[in-house]
């Protein structure tokens, strides 16, 4: 079994996290604010929290440079959070959606960062020096339903993101004054603001949940509601890609994924427990659960027959506990992401859920 260092912080649902640079500071999204953790020994003690907000707050990232956090709710703002002699300072954020903010990243470069939303929109927000605000940018086209996950290129200027339309896109972020060119890639070469680098839609047009960038940029892959994850190889600008490849589970849905390698993902989600998969463009397969307990596919009920249940329920009266399950989570995983990596490899990744907790998993 992979070792793991749990922190059970609450009986609250986390709707997302986020570690500092240096590991020593967690940001997790409970209810309407956002609390910070400091580490103290093998443990997380709460040390401030992040008030503004009025409704639940769907995303937190702190930047791993400049140590700043920000925050999006569904009460369609979001604030950047900067350290004071006073405290954490917010700074207001011109995001100008009609509805809530669901998901929010910040850029490789920390210069700007993208909101996902409910209105068929994501924000992407720079900073404005003149008037000392940040202001947005919104790409629309071709998007037709509330926007779940965004995830950034190693460039800074790709933005792949997942909607309820079933379609998960990749698209340009060039912002003028803000962006350098970037170098050309598999995904184009001339990338204006608003460009549709490519558009892929699962086998039965499920929402997508998650999405994320290989390390080198070169594919990308997704999570559906129809419990399948599609890789996506593509070949130029343009062009139909390389190969699609999609990956059919008898598990619930993935809600989040996170590149281990350009050979291995690790993707988290109802199944309350993270899995691997491995694969490259010619195909994709699930290898097994990260708590290496059982075969991929095959839920621990399934194990004790209907037959030896009744009878235990004749005999005794009663079943065995099932109020405990046998994962390390014990409800839904909300959040995978990326906890430490050495060269181009993952070696520690964490997760966060219903549960009030937050997992450190070291592969």
């Amino acid at each position: 079994m992979a070792s793991h260092e749990v922190h059970h912080l609450f009986h609250n649902p986390i709707a997302d996290h986020s570690f500092s640079a240096d590991r020593k500071t967690l940001a997790v999204a409970r209810d309407n604010n956002v609390e910070l953790y400091s580490r103290s020994g093998n443990s997380f003690q709460l040390q401030d929290e992040l008030r503004g907000h009025d409704k639940t707050v769907t995303g937190v990232d702190i930047a791993s440079q400049s140590g700043r956090i920000v925050t999006c709710s569904q009460d369609r703002n979001a604030y950047v959070w900067e350290p004071s002699p006073t405290g954490w300072k917010p700074t207001l954020v011109l995001l100008r959606l009609n509805r809530a903010a669901t998901c929010v990243r910040w850029s490789p470069g920390e210069t700007k960062f993208a909101v996902g939303s409910g209105a068929r929109a994501v924000a992407i927000c720079s900073f404005e020096a003149e008037n000392d605000w940040w202001v947005s940018k919104h790409l629309k086209r071709p998007i037709r339903s509330t926007v779940t996950a965004v995830a950034w290129h190693p460039n800074g200027v790709l933005l792949g993101c997942g909607a309820t339309d079933g379609h998960a896109r990749v698209l340009s972020s060039f912002v003028k004054g803000t962006d350098e060119r970037p170098e050309p890639s598999v995904w184009g070469e001339r990338l204006p603001f608003g460009t549709v680098c490519g558009e892929f839609l699962n086998r039965t047009a499920g929402w997508v949940h998650g999405v994320g960038f290989s390390p080198s940029g070169d594919a990308m892959a997704f999570v559906s509601h129809d419990s399948s994850v599609t890789v996506v190889y593509p070949t130029g600008p343009e062009q139909p890609p390389k190969a699609v490849v999609s990956v059919s589970t008898q598990l619930l849905p993935f809600t989040s994924l996170v590149w281990v390698s350009e050979s291995e993902i690790v993707a988290a989600g109802y199944d309350c427990e993270a899995y691997r998969l491995q694969g490259d463009s010619n195909g994709w397969q699930l290898t097994g659960s990260v708590e290496g307990k059982r075969r991929p596919g095959m839920p621990q009920e399934r194990e004790e027959s209907a037959l030896n249940k009744f009878r235990q329920m004749d005999l005794k009266g009663k079943t065995k506990d099932d109020t405990q399950l046998p994962t390390v989570h014990q409800n839904t995983i909300s959040t995978a992401r990326s906890f430490q990596e050495s060269g181009a490899h993952v070696s520690k990744f964490s997760t966060s859920g219903v549960d009030g907790r937050v997992v450190v998993w070291n592969l």
